[in-house]
């Protein structure tokens, strides 16, 4: 494929991102179910509805530019999924299960947090002050979901270095 504008560019990325999302949603029950520490089962449930809310959003742009949303698997989010998803499987203690499954989700959190802040740029270069403003809602969800994985982080590390 030929990328020969940021118009296509800005979709190329948007796809990336709606695959992304997606991933994310069949992922994340797995991740709810295995999670030890009721605080980080909360926020890995909090996150999934946050999720569900994020894909409408870029569903909204989709519409608008008439163009497939479904056209693209984006391999980064795969890998990331696939390596968590080895860290489900393997034989850990619970306290270091949850700090293995943090980790994991704060390369999620990061791989989205540069992937909206592209694509927010490009809307706004683009003159689409709209999808800017709901790819800017989701920059921000995905910066307070990691930073809330860091609070976590602090207590539940403590406790798989102590397991």
């Amino acid at each position: 494929m030929k990328l020969e504008s940021l118009q296509e560019l800005f979709v190329e990325e948007l796809q990336d991102l709606y695959s992304a999302e997606n991933q994310i949603i069949e992922a994340l029950p797995d991740m709810i179910e295995e999670a030890s520490s009721a605080d980080l089962k909360n926020a890995l449930s909090e996150h999934l509805e946050q999720t569900r809310g994020q894909v409408k959003r870029l569903d909204q742009i989709f519409d608008q530019l008439k163009a497939d949303r479904e056209d693209k698997t984006c391999k980064g989010m795969e890998g990331i999924i696939d390596d968590n998803q080895e860290l489900l499987e393997t034989d850990a203690e619970p306290e270091v299960l949850d700090a293995g499954m943090i980790a994991g989700a704060q390369r999620v959190e990061h791989y989205e947090i540069a992937g909206y802040g592209t694509v927010r740029t490009y809307a706004q270069l683009l003159g689409r002050k709209d999808w800017a403003q709901l790819l800017e809602q989701t920059l921000q969800e995905e910066k307070q979901a990691d930073q809330l994985l860091n609070q976590l982080a602090g207590r539940i590390n403590i406790e798989a270095k102590a397991a």
